[in-house]
């Protein structure tokens, strides 16, 4: 029998045969929809697992450069943070997790999606980060839920940390988020949403040297983000060492000497042009900045008005008050209508016209010369020279000292303040100079402004004999080796010697202003260190001719006190510029802020130095001149002068 007819004669081998070919066709026709749905329906699904099982790239977060003092102190460092980002590929339904982050982190749900938002504009393997430096227990209460947190993961970077505490904020300066419209720009092209840049100081004006080279970790993970393996590590490249011209203990000793009063203050190095310290009041802790200021703390900084974000010190204009008779005596010699000798009776007021400007001593000065008039602040005494100067003889020389120009400061920002002279005033009012105009600029009142930064360097051109250097406040810049990789030299700006007798003469009356009797800051002496000065009262409100005791004047329209130094006499070293906003007499106000700065410099023996007052002032019943009276005299200026520069002179 063949095996044909075998086959075809058994029925039951027959159906067995017939049941495994179905079986075995229905078997390959799930095969190939299963593959059809692995391979069609469901490619991007799995194609997106493959990715995550394959590599993740993180970026690591490179430490900011440190910030020094010239003598190796270290006021700007680093710390390390923990933020919690997300790496969006991993996230298939933002919204639910956004929702379960919220509650985790405590933060807002609308502030966590706009984070979402500006995190999708950078690249896709980028982590986008949700919350900067959490606190430890909010990191593990994070970590603890990550299972049903997908792509969610912890990250460390630097932050800035100040071991010195807020010293020279306005200075040193701020970091935050970089922004779009900075992203949009071509200075910042290499950045990316989240990251962190200068916003203020020397940590905008020297970004490129501080902010170091990102690194870059490759790791293989798998479907649920835990790590296999590190396939690629990229360190990070630190940024630059910058060490500055300042020197951290006087910078101390004078902000503690501000206390809680607004205004600035700045010591410059007569030789160099360095910058010993700058200090602005109020300030800011750039720590807040630092781990994220909440809306409520920058709302409350941007209000507050005393301008604790503003550096004065480049940016507060000032009339110089009596500080600025400096300016007028080397006019007045210089010009040759008056000598150390000139004698003028101050009799408490000058006669211009029909108008009356008295001196700040009502009863006057009596027989009056150059040492007298800058020792005792005499009025009458630069009333009469300035009538015989003029303005633009006077605009001149204050532009020789550096006054009304930028000096070039190498962070920016400064305002020019202004010297007026015949030309500025056509062009600014279209109206003609006149003759009472010349006599309220010569003390420094009217439409005369200055800079803190410029009266420091104008004192300091006084002690070296006419130079104007450029305030310099970096002294190098060194790579993560200790390379100098750039170094800053003093830079003249100007020079302009002064005659050696018109020098002497000037030096000699300054000293006298702090170390005879009846000189304006006699009670701030230093006995161990005989050094100059020049006190200043600027206007804030033209109060008239009328005397009116300082516990009746409102705060706010309380006079300017001002205060210039150098230190010591005869062979300068340091300049010294304080002004205090409203502090009302620079005898007592701001001199004593002057005088602790110089007893830090020099080291002398704190114990012999009084502590100036710390505290805002508060009004007194009877306050007045370091002499007793308690007036703020007036005057009477040219009617077409008075709406344009109101005018009165002040008190020491």
């Amino acid at each position: 029998m063949s095996l044909n007819s075998g086959w075809t004669g058994n029925p039951l081998l027959k159906k067995r045969f017939v049941v495994l070919a179905l079986c075995a066709t229905g078997f390959f026709l799930l095969l190939v929809l299963r593959l059809w749905y692995l391979q069609i329906i469901r490619a991007d699904h799995y194609r997106n697992l493959a990715e995550r099982n394959r590599t993740r790239y993180i970026p690591i977060v490179a430490p900011r450069g440190g910030i020094y003092d010239r003598n190796g102190q270290l006021l700007a460092d680093n710390r390390p943070a923990f933020d919690i980002s997300v790496l969006r590929q991993e996230v298939d339904d933002p919204e639910a997790l956004l929702n379960r982050l919220s509650v985790l982190l405590e933060l807002d749900v609308e502030v966590l999606k706009e984070r979402w938002q500006a995190g999708l504009r950078g690249p896709r393997f980028r982590p986008v980060p949700l919350a900067r430096d959490v606190e430890r227990p909010v990191l593990e209460r994070v970590m603890e839920n990550t299972v049903d947190l997908p792509g969610v993961l912890a990250e460390v970077r630097p932050v800035r940390s100040f071991p010195l505490g807020p010293l020279a904020p306005h200075l040193i300066g701020y970091l935050g988020e970089v922004t779009e419209e900075e992203l949009r720009s071509q200075s910042f092209a290499h950045y990316q949403p989240g990251d962190f840049i200068g916003k203020s100081g020397l940590e905008r004006g020297l970004e490129s040297w501080l902010a170091g080279q990102d690194g870059e970790r490759r790791v293989e993970v798998d479907v649920l983000g835990k790590t296999l393996r590190i396939l690629r590590t990229q360190e990070p490249v630190s940024g630059h060492r910058v060490y500055l011209t300042l020197r951290a203990d006087v910078q101390e000793a004078a902000q503690q000497a501000f206390g809680d009063r607004a205004g600035a203050a700045v010591v410059m190095d007569v030789r160099t042009g360095e910058i010993l310290a700058m200090v602005s009041k109020p300030d800011f802790d750039p720590a807040q900045f630092a781990r994220g200021l909440t809306s409520k703390e920058w709302q409350a900084l941007q209000n507050d008005s005393r301008h604790p974000l503003q550096n004065k010190s480049l940016r507060g204009q000032y009339p110089p008050g009596s500080v600025f008779k400096i300016v007028t005596a080397l006019a007045a010699l210089k010009a040759g209508v008056a000598t150390a000798d000139t004698r003028v009776y101050c009799t408490g007021a000058s006669k211009l016209g029909n108008h009356t400007f008295r001196c700040w001593k009502w009863e006057g000065h009596g027989v009056t010369d150059l040492k007298k008039a800058l020792k005792e602040s005499c009025d009458v005494w630069f009333y009469e020279v300035a009538q015989q100067l003029g303005i633009e003889r006077l605009a001149a020389t204050a532009r020789e000292f550096g006054l009304g120009e930028e000096l070039g400061f190498l962070l920016g920002g400064e305002r020019k303040g202004l010297i007026p002279d015949r030309q500025w005033k056509r062009a600014r009012f279209n109206a003609p100079w006149y003759h009472g105009e010349t006599v309220i600029a010569a003390i420094g009142q009217g439409y005369v402004l200055t800079t803190p930064l410029q009266l420091a360097s104008m004192m300091a051109a006084v002690a070296n004999g006419g130079t104007v250097y450029r305030p310099q406040i970096v002294r190098r810049i060194e790579n993560v080796e200790g390379r100098v990789v750039r170094s800053f030299q003093p830079q003249i700006l100007q020079r302009h010697p002064v005659a050696p007798a018109h020098l002497k003469a000037v030096h000699e009356a300054l000293w006298a202003v702090v170390n005879e009797p009846g000189g304006t800051a006699w009670q701030q002496r230093l006995p161990d260190l005989p050094y100059a000065g020049k006190t200043g009262t600027a206007q804030v409100a033209r109060m008239g001719a009328v005397r009116r005791r300082e516990s009746e004047i409102p705060y706010h329209l309380r006079d300017h006190a001002l205060f210039t130094a150098f230190a010591p006499v005869g062979n300068p070293e340091i300049a010294v510029a304080v002004v205090v906003e409203h502090g009302s007499h620079g005898s007592s106000a701001a001199a004593p802020i002057a005088r602790a700065i110089i007893a830090r410099y020099f080291k002398l023996e704190q114990d012999r130095v009084p502590t100036p007052r710390t505290a805002l002032p508060a009004p007194a019943t009877a306050a007045g001149p370091p002499d007793g009276t308690d007036e703020v005299p007036g005057a009477e200026p040219p009617a077409a002068a008075e709406a344009a520069a109101p005018f009165t002179s002040t008190s020491e």
